[in-house]
């Protein structure tokens, strides 16, 4: 899993960036606990893919248990957030209403 506190969080706490693209973080409403189970059984899923891929089980069904963890996060599926904004999941930052913000973050990165 990427180590994500190593990536910038958008100010509404709705991504992360990476690459110049965003990624939808986990529903911050989730339990602690139900979070780490959660993330355990979404580590769980990507060794069976990786398993899978070296001929040791089935690839889609892997595939589809990182899918379900993901969704049970929040990070794939519908949006956690209720106020109606677009689901903005891989989407390029220049290209949405955070393209200021990382901006500044790239141009703090330069001056530090």
């Amino acid at each position: 899993m990427t180590d994500r506190s190593a990536y910038p969080t958008t100010p509404d706490g709705r991504y992360f960036l990476v690459g110049g693209r965003l990624w939808r973080a986990t529903n911050p409403a989730l339990p602690e606990e139900q979070r780490h189970q959660l993330v355990a059984e979404l580590m769980d899923a990507r060794r069976a893919v990786k398993d899978a891929k070296r001929g040791r089980g089935e690839l889609e069904v892997a595939r589809a248990r990182v899918d379900s963890a993901k969704v049970k996060l929040g990070e794939r599926g519908p949006a956690w957030w209720t106020d109606g904004a677009p689901d903005l999941n891989r989407h390029l930052v220049k290209n949405t209403g955070y393209a200021e913000w990382a901006l500044r973050l790239k141009t703090a990165e330069r001056q530090a």
